[in-house]
């Protein structure tokens, strides 16, 4: 998805940005940024508006449960269902490792180790990659040492008020089992924690065994009510 051919609709107490689903151009991503669970009228004006682009189907973020029941009133069903865990960041873990701040040239090297992580439904590609590093008003983007010619892992965490969000994380398939990912969520938790957060928050799928032990192992909980990806054709 090309932030050139993401469409942003604005209204008071929200926005929302319709583009490609990853790399499928028939299916819209539509992601929303509320203070409350959207109005019938606004998810009536985003599929007016995937519509209009000629898109065929859309798929939402991850969507808590309140937020979710306006979209399926509109027809949306679950797509996909995923665990919720959160940290209270009063204890967040040692530093595991070392990382660094990601640059501008590792943007190709993350997207190929991400493609050894995630299935092809969920993989990024640029402009997910952009979206994801976009999504919170402060993002941190951190790499672990280069496995052989590419890095080994990579995390983005982001800040929005007093919730801190540990958005994406992935360690090249060849890398796993070396303290990569624990070393990642160890600088994500510390340093939310430098910058008075309240709670940090992930979410993973459920069949995920390997990151919800790492996630519980590095101090989150799993919460009682998950979230949910919608989606409806057009």
């Amino acid at each position: 998805m090309s932030p050139l051919n993401t469409h942003t609709l604005r209204w008071r107490g929200g926005w929302a940005r319709i583009g490609p689903f990853r790399s499928n151009g028939d299916v819209a991503r539509l992601t929303m940024g509320v203070d409350a669970p959207p109005s019938a009228s606004v998810i009536e004006r985003c599929l007016g508006e995937a519509q209009a682009r000629s898109y065929k189907a859309v798929v939402t973020n991850a969507l808590s449960a309140a937020d979710s029941m306006p979209f399926v009133a509109a027809g949306f069903s679950v797509r996909e269902r995923l665990h919720l865990l959160a940290h209270d960041l009063h204890q967040p873990p040692p530093i595991a490792g070392a990382t660094r701040r990601a640059r501008r040239h590792d943007h190709g090297p993350v997207l190929d180790l991400d493609a050894t992580a995630f299935d092809a439904e969920w993989r990024l590609d640029d402009g997910g990659l952009a979206e994801v590093l976009r999504a919170t008003p402060v993002t941190r983007f951190r790499v672990t040492p280069e496995l052989a010619s590419t890095i080994s892992g990579y995390a983005v965490t982001g800040r929005s008020g007093r919730t801190g969000y540990l958005q994406r994380i992935a360690v090249h398939a060849d890398a796993r089992r070396r303290g990569h990912g624990r070393a990642l969520v160890a600088d994500a938790l510390r340093w939310l924690s430098r910058r008075s957060v309240d709670r940090a928050l992930v979410n993973t799928q459920l069949d995920n065994d390997a990151a919800l032990a790492l996630y519980e192992s590095s101090g989150f909980r799993r919460l009682p009510v998950g979230l949910c990806v919608l989606g409806r054709t057009l």
